[in-house]
């Protein structure tokens, strides 16, 4: 239908028909019943069904696969988890650098299913450039990344600084400073991702069925409106929809992020501008930037969304001018020839925020309720590694992805950090915004004198320390 064609770009360049599975109707009996056909939810059907084909699995879907953040984000397969830094921190050197290594293995791990399951995702591994280009506190900043990372016990293998002239030969954006290249991400289209892995998990004998919104849940049984399953476990894989499935939207805030595309570019001007092994990319800027060149040759550009009163989800993503001017803008300061180029899609998707950035899974042994979620924006492959550690979790496996400082194994979910109430949870967010906005537009204007530029960035700085602050 063409309400769905019109979610992203990557749900219009779908050659497949978008029609819908059937819905659920009448009662069933399962193994385990998942909540949401997205990247969590397909990739914990996946691996359930891998190591134990055996068991009945069935996945509740109130539209389509793809329908959410699986079927609208920028495209990043990242080899990282956020907040990964302070979650590691109480680790051992060499504790920590499994941990690394378990996370810089999730794009090979997604490529090597991709591969045997013949998902065609145009899954390209050409690493990710962290620039700094627009103003020189970038710079600042991303140096002490860099020696913070470093201190960590990451080497060159994992983030190599590249001189302005290094970076020419990845990526030319005007003004550079610098950058940092790690070799741990892919971009990939990932609608085809969503939608290929839906049919793969029906393959795998996984019931999936689409259009059954989940209007009751409790341990043991979800309902729809005209069916429900009964389960041994259950997995609300929801992560910005957390809102509409009580109680999960006290932990996981739905937050907005938006993305445009432009036409497809002429070879002359990619010639300009680089990326040719399909990196993705990202202005040091708190105001959280990113792209990268999809495989019919258009950038995609995104930018740092909102977020709405009382965790409200957005629906309508038909991005006001002012949506789409600053993006436009944004993308104009990197590659000047771009200022005018004309902008065929824009669109954006609710992703959900842990309460100070820590993402989480977790198995509730009273409840039965397996839940992996709040990452943040990084979800494209932290799901993956999501649905591999649930897989484990509910099959009860001792395997190191269980032994992670982000699992919380014998946990109640009920002792998730939950967010403030409202107001503080609106106000806050938009102090915090704003105190980015104001810095970028000071430090991105050359005139601005030093005391000002200090001051603004003092402000961002401690704005920002406030995301993980911890509460109680």
């Amino acid at each position: 239908m063409s309400q769905w064609r019109n979610i992203s770009l990557w749900m219009d360049q779908l050659d497949e028909p978008l029609q819908a599975r059937p819905s659920l109707q009448g009662e069933l009996q399962a193994d385990v019943v998942i909540i949401g056909a997205g990247y969590t939810g397909l990739w914990t059907a996946y691996y359930l069904k891998r190591q134990a084909p055996q068991l009945r699995v069935v996945v509740l879907e109130a539209q389509i696969a793809g329908f959410g953040a699986s079927g609208r984000n920028g495209g990043w397969l990242m080899g990282n988890m956020l907040g990964e830094d302070r979650l590691l921190a109480g680790l051992s050197p060499s504790e920590r650098r499994a941990s690394f290594d378990l996370l810089h293995g999730i794009p090979d791990e997604v490529a090597t299913v991709t591969e045997r399951e013949g998902i065609a995702c145009d899954l390209r591994k050409g690493g990710v450039i962290y620039c700094a280009a627009r103003y020189p506190e970038q710079l600042e900043r991303l140096r002490e990344y860099h020696e913070d990372l470093r201190r960590q016990g990451l080497g060159d293998d994992d983030y190599r600084w590249l001189q302005p002239n290094e970076l020419a030969e990845q990526l030319r954006v005007k003004g550079a400073y610098g950058a940092l290249y790690s070799p741990h991400c892919a971009t990939i289209q990932p609608a085809r991702l969503a939608r290929g892995l839906a049919e793969c998990v029906e393959r795998l004998g996984v019931e999936l069925y689409e259009q059954s919104r989940v209007i009751d849940w409790q341990p043991g049984l979800v309902r729809t409106e005209h069916g429900s399953v009964r389960a041994d476990w259950v997995v609300p894989a929801v992560e910005g929809y957390a809102a509409e499935l009580p109680p999960l939207g006290n932990n996981q805030l739905p937050v907005q992020s938006l993305i445009v595309a432009t036409e497809p570019l002429p070879a002359d001007v990619w010639a300009e501008i680089g990326l040719e092994r399909g990196q993705a990319f990202s202005e040091n800027s708190r105001q959280v930037t990113y792209g990268q060149r999809s495989s019919d040759d258009r950038l995609i550009f995104g930018a740092r969304g909102g977020y709405r009163f009382g965790g409200r989800l957005r629906s309508d993503f038909n991005l006001t001018d002012e949506e789409r001017g600053l993006r436009r803008y944004l993308m104009g300061e990197l590659f000047p020839q771009l200022r005018n180029v004309r902008l065929t899609h824009a669109w954006g998707g609710n992703l959900g925020m842990a309460r100070r950035f820590h993402p989480h899974m977790l198995r509730d042994n009273t409840s039965r309720i397996a839940l992996s979620g709040g990452y943040g924006g990084e979800g494209v492959g932290a799901s993956n590694l999501g649905g591999r550690t649930l897989a484990d979790l509910i099959l009860g496996r001792d395997s190191e992805l269980v032994r992670q400082p982000w699992v919380l194994a014998d946990s109640r979910i009920d002792q998730l950090r939950r967010w403030e109430p409202e107001p503080c949870r609106w106000l806050g967010y938009n102090a915090i915004i704003r105190s980015f906005v104001h810095e970028d537009e000071v430090l991105a204007n050359p005139h601005s004198p030093a005391w000002r530029r200090r001051m603004a960035e003092k402000l961002a700085a401690g704005m920002e320390s406030l995301m993980t602050w911890r509460v109680g």
